[in-house]
């Protein structure tokens, strides 16, 4: 089957210039994404996990077409994001939508509910009659659990949760076939994290969307997707089944992500083994030479510093980029 979106070596990197440097000055180079490689079918829905600064956010905005990259191919539907004709990539905006970690902040204090949804509606079907577009508002409201006679409503009259269900109606007004999730419940309660999850997950499946959903919360991602890719610092560290990844990583990296996520079971919580990153995240400014994580690698070794490793096929769609990679059983949320 043909993959919806496919990306191949993407890159972006950032001109940053020192405080007080001279307007001649070569500017450093901020590697935020590296050779970043993943495809997407139909229907399916790819987590992305990693610690702040992995390149998640960056990404996602790539891929939207928001920020240009500095190298790699992003293509929708077999178009080259780059090549893109105007007319294409106004087709493209209607057929990717995101929704955004910040409901609140994401959305026009000074637009009503209805105008904050209709707007997508308004720009890209601009000969739509006020009745339908009123009509469609009115439906998608009720299909993510807002009551239609709040649409004269403003933001700041709603809750984090219910903002948050108007940011994914506003999404999904024009029928995307691509979704990106950027953290969409990082701001939100627990109780209400589960709610706008279960939502996403029938919204997917009732509509047959495709989906990217980043978070730092491993087990949400095992929730909601059937891949997950794991960053650190721009670069892909592992990727496989989501079950397979949270239950038997293979990655050190991906086996202290795994093991952070938090048991509710305090006697099991305090027995389970976890290892420890040492050190900081390395400034994507500088990063490490060969393998960006050696730095923090309980099992690196000299060799890890000359060559960068590749994402190795270990089996059954699983890769890994790391050449000392070895199956560990990491008590997880679930079992």
């Amino acid at each position: 089957m043909e993959p919806l979106l496919s990306v191949r070596n993407l890159s972006v990197t950032f001109d940053v210039r020192r405080p007080g440097s001279w307007p001649w000055t070569p500017p450093r180079k901020l590697h935020a994404v590296s050779e970043v490689s993943f495809d997407i079918q139909p229907g399916e829905c790819l987590g992305i996990v990693g610690e702040s600064g992995s390149g998640k956010s960056t990404i996602a905005r790539a891929v939207v077409g928001t920020l240009p990259s500095s190298g790699g191919n992003i293509m929708f539907e077999g178009h080259d994001l780059a090549n893109m004709s105007p007319s294409e990539r106004r087709v493209h905006r209607r057929d990717v939508q995101m929704i955004f970690q910040d409901p609140l902040a994401a959305l026009n204090p000074r637009m009503t509910v209805g105008e904050i949804i209709a707007e997508p509606l308004v720009t890209h079907e601009p000969n739509t009659s006020r009745k339908d577009v009123k009509a469609r508002v009115g439906q998608i409201m009720e299909r993510v659990g807002l009551l239609p006679n709040l649409i004269n409503r403003y933001p700041h009259e709603f809750s984090g949760g219910q903002c948050q269900r108007i940011g994914i109606a506003r999404a999904l007004i024009l029928k995307p076939k691509l979704i990106i999730c950027d953290e969409p419940v990082s701001a939100l309660d627990v109780s209400v994290q589960a709610q706008v999850i279960n939502l996403l997950m029938e919204l997917q499946r009732d509509m047959g969307l495709s989906m990217i959903f980043i978070a730092h919360d491993l087990s949400v991602v095992k929730h909601i997707s059937d891949r997950t890719l794991v960053l650190y610092l721009g670069r892909v560290m592992e990727t496989a089944n989501s079950h397979k990844l949270t239950t038997l990583p293979e990655h050190p990296y991906s086996q202290a992500l795994v093991a952070s996520v938090p048991i509710p079971d305090p006697i099991l919580e305090k027995a389970r083994p976890r290892p420890i990153l040492e050190g900081e995240l390395p400034s994507p400014l500088a990063p490490p030479s060969g393998c960006v994580f050696r730095t923090r690698c309980p099992k690196a070794q000299a060799s890890c510093a000359q060559a960068r490793p590749i994402l190795e096929d270990i089996g059954g769609n699983h890769f890994v980029a790391c050449p000392f990679h070895e199956a560990e059983h990491v008590l997880a949320v679930g079992e």
